[in-house]
């Protein structure tokens, strides 16, 4: 029986679906039209140039799942894009953002990739423990070719669990205002197996 999904490497005409997985939480202070522009300009101008997006999709072209790896030195998002930003966001940006401060906090002490994982909500397929696996795969062979660790970055708790088996610990939750959170959990490189 063929696979009900495929995963391969994200392109610019895949950046629209991407950018919808992101969700916009209701009370937000961002309007979600102006903050999926801004998604799909960091990830045409900035992901898709600095690192790797992979995505999970099934036959008939819907996506399910994206991961957006990013490699060590990339610089924050926050401080390339802040005009961007500025520009394209109606509400003022806060001089310490959230997400940043808690990456630097979060991150080890030695060059790491960052990968920021989204499915689409609901969606219990697209969290299917073969589909993170292979979904994440790629970008855990660069991983461990590059002998680095890595953070994982999700939002939502219960994608945690698909984490472990690929070597993920240490699972912490943080709160952004106006009363979200995000998920990190970190990964230490694996020995790879001598051919």
């Amino acid at each position: 029986m063929p696979p009900r999904t495929a995963v391969r490497r994200a392109g610019l005409v895949d950046v629209p679906a991407v950018v919808r997985l992101f969700t916009v939480p209701e009370h937000a202070a961002v309007d979600p039209d102006q903050a999926q522009r801004a998604m799909r300009l960091m990830l045409a101008h900035y992901a898709l140039e600095e690192g790797e997006v992979w995505v999970a999709e099934r036959m008939d072209g819907t996506l399910l799942a994206a991961a957006v790896w990013l490699p060590p030195g990339t610089e924050s998002p926050h401080t390339r894009f802040s005009g961007l930003f500025a520009r394209e966001l109606s509400v003022p940006l806060p001089r310490e953002p959230a997400l940043p401060t808690a990456l630097k906090q979060a991150k080890p002490d030695t060059p790491h990739w960052t990968v920021i994982t989204v499915c689409t909500p609901d969606d219990t397929e697209a969290w299917d423990p073969k589909v993170v696996t292979d979904l994440l795969s790629p970008g855990l062979h660069t991983v461990d070719a590059d002998h680095a660790p890595a953070i994982a970055v999700t939002l939502s708790p219960r994608h945690m669990d698909q984490l472990r088996p690929l070597g993920f610990r240490h699972p912490h939750q943080v709160t952004l205002p106006p009363g979200n959170g995000i998920w990190l959990t970190t990964r230490s490189p694996e020995p790879r197996l001598a051919a």
